[in-house]
């Protein structure tokens, strides 16, 4: 089995990359779904984040008012360390579950962690590999301007928000380059994917 992290910046194509290796046939496991899993009513993320923040961020049915909450902890730092401090931990030994479940089931293949803060929280260590999607400044300002109907500042400052995509790059073992169209996107994950697999089969 070999273990890869997924990262990239917003509007880099991280997604279309997962895609494109979950067609593939890897397992990849979602750092997003994990997250929206572990604070699901009455699990203790859940419970802690109703603690902290209080009722007013719980949603009639008792879910967590995820817009509300966002809102909150977008525009106050001390408030998302705060939420980052509940979620994080247990997103990542969810993740961690998943991965020893299919080692106990004696998985050959490739399993993805997708994370966009993989290196921001340290979880490379889960994984035997880091790959990092990136794509020139101008392209991602085009894509989030196009894609969520943003001004080029207000894409600048979520781009800004964010690890810099050098910061990424130092740490990359792969860098997949998606400047150009989605067949020479698949070209290189292909080649990668196929490089993966003579990898495993020589394990």
């Amino acid at each position: 089995m070999k273990i890869i992290g997924l990262t990239g910046g917003i509007a880099t194509g991280k997604s279309q990359v997962s895609s494109i290796l979950s067609q593939l046939g890897a397992i990849i496991i979602d750092a997003d779904k994990v997250a929206r899993e572990i604070v699901q009513k009455g699990l203790p993320a859940w419970q802690q984040i109703r603690d902290e923040f209080g009722e007013e961020y719980l949603l009639p049915n008792g879910e967590i008012n995820r817009k509300k909450l966002g809102e909150l902890v977008f525009s106050h730092p001390d408030a998302l360390a705060k939420l980052n401090n509940i979620t994080h931990p247990a997103i990542k030994a969810r993740i961690e579950d998943q991965i020893n479940h299919l080692k106990a089931q004696g998985y050959k293949g490739l399993v993805v962690v997708d994370a966009a803060l993989l290196l921001e929280t340290g979880w490379e260590t889960m994984v035997d590999q880091v790959w990092v999607v990136d794509v020139s400044m101008e392209k991602r300002i085009e894509r989030l301007m196009a894609r969520d109907g943003l001004t080029r500042d207000q894409a600048l400052s979520r781009i800004n928000s964010q690890m810099s995509q050098q910061e990424r790059i130092a740490k990359a073992d792969i860098i997949i380059y998606n400047n150009s169209d989605i067949n020479s996107l698949k070209e290189q994950v292909q080649r990668l994917w196929d490089q993966t697999q003579t990898e495993i089969v020589g394990q």
